[in-house]
């Protein structure tokens, strides 16, 4: 849910500052072949992390608990994890790995981005909030994003209510995305359904938000699947296809469905590659030399830098469309959003391979879904048959079947 940088025009008097050195690139097709088990491999590791860094969030999901806090303890565990794995190096050169989104806390009718600074007031959570956790993982910049809602102080009774309602509407949407995500299946068809599952739970789904195909680097690729379609935003028919990587966001809200910005400060960033200018003050300069030797292609939280020297640095470089922004966006009061956001592949044998999921869910709503289409659907199994095995000589694995030996434990 990046928010569209206005066009400006730009000063370009001063000393021109340099991007980052062009290196030589993977081939793009080779880099996002999901036959090849090394890439596999890389997102199901980036996954199994972002998995284990929600399940330590939830655990410290609880009243009293500052939303700043929770969003450090995330980027920390996903530090400490990612500087376990692949530390060989590649081609004389470290392999690249952390953080994909940063740790974000939102909080009942907060639609979401919410990462704050330390130096600023915080939200602190109450007994009956409804959290939502989203963040990001990568290894050797292969994607793996993960969002999940949970509810304050409801460890042992079963939420119910409207709370109980829009968390049952964003995982059942979820989970018949899931099973949507096929060969030959349409971003438009994926949208349709979002309405009729909100529609069963009386939810909305909520403007603005999107899920976007992902590759190598790349968190917010060319096929995209609007949450909730409106004339303000367009997006362009797509298809799924086999090797595609999806990050599934789906946000619903009790209320209409059409949040705002609210006057929290907006923390969350991603370089915009296609634009250049050339910054007059030191400290934007400092701020984007440093961020684009650490996050060159991904989302960052100002929190991971000086907050004072970032606070300032960033101004400058987002009014000359250099950043996008991730504002902190608010439906109205009284009501709740829930957010499921998880990484699927289309592998090369056409199965889909959900990466990234929460526990779960402790609800109980006495509203569920009865159009026969959408419980046929989410009556069929996720689980793959692991092929039989003989006791012939197995032949030399061929090229090209490492990416759906992963699918085996699906």
């Amino acid at each position: 849910m990046p928010k569209k940088k206005e066009e400006e025009e730009s000063d370009v008097s001063s000393v021109e500052v340099d991007d980052e050195e062009e290196e030589e690139e993977e081939d793009e097709e080779s880099a996002n072949d999901l036959n090849n088990s090394d890439i596999v491999t890389k997102y199901r590791n980036a996954g199994d992390i972002a998995n284990n860094v929600l399940a330590e969030l939830i655990k410290l999901v609880e009243p009293g608990k500052k939303a700043v806090d929770l969003c450090e303890a995330g980027d920390k565990m996903v530090a400490a994890a990612t500087e376990k794995v692949y530390n060989q190096k590649k081609k004389g050169k470290k392999i690249e790995k952390g953080s994909a989104f940063p740790t974000c806390i939102s909080v009942n009718n907060c639609v979401g981005h919410y990462s704050p600074l330390t130096s600023e007031d915080d939200i602190v959570i109450a007994e009956g909030d409804l959290v939502k956790i989203d963040l990001g993982v990568h290894i050797d910049g292969y994607i793996a994003v993960l969002a999940h809602s949970v509810v304050a102080g409801s460890t042992e009774e079963a939420v119910t209510g409207r709370k109980a309602d829009v968390m049952m509407a964003a995982w059942t949407a979820a989970e018949c995305a899931q099973r949507m995500f096929k060969e030959g299946a349409t971003n438009v068809a994926i949208t349709e359904m979002i309405a009729k599952v909100a529609e069963a739970y009386k939810c909305s789904p909520v403007e603005g938000v999107l899920s976007h195909q992902m590759k190598k680097h790349v968190i917010d690729a060319n096929k995209v699947i609007i949450n909730k379609v409106n004339n303000d935003q367009q997006v362009k028919d797509a298809t799924m296809e086999r090797n595609d990587v999806m990050g599934f966001d789906i946000v619903m809200s009790t209320g209409e469905g059409k949040p705002k910005q609210s006057e929290r400060r907006t923390t969350v960033f991603k370089r915009d590659l296609e634009e250049k200018y050339s910054l007059k003050m030191k400290a934007s300069r400092a701020f984007f030399s440093e961020v684009n030797a650490r996050f060159p292609t991904l989302p960052f939280t100002l929190r991971a830098g000086d907050e004072r020297n970032w606070r300032m640095g960033v101004v400058e470089c987002v009014k000359h469309g250099l950043f996008i922004e991730y504002p902190v966006l608010y439906e109205k009061p009284d009501h709740f959003v829930a957010q499921v956001k998880f990484t699927a592949l289309l592998l090369p044998s056409g199965n889909c391979a959900r990466l990234t999921s929460g526990p779960p869910l402790c609800a109980s709503s006495e509203l569920a879904v009865e159009d026969p289409e959408l419980i046929e659907l989410l009556a069929q199994s996720t689980d793959k048959k692991k092929k039989k095995k003989n006791n012939k000589k197995k032949k030399a694995t061929k090229a090209g079947e490492g990416g759906d030996e992963a699918e085996a434990d699906d």
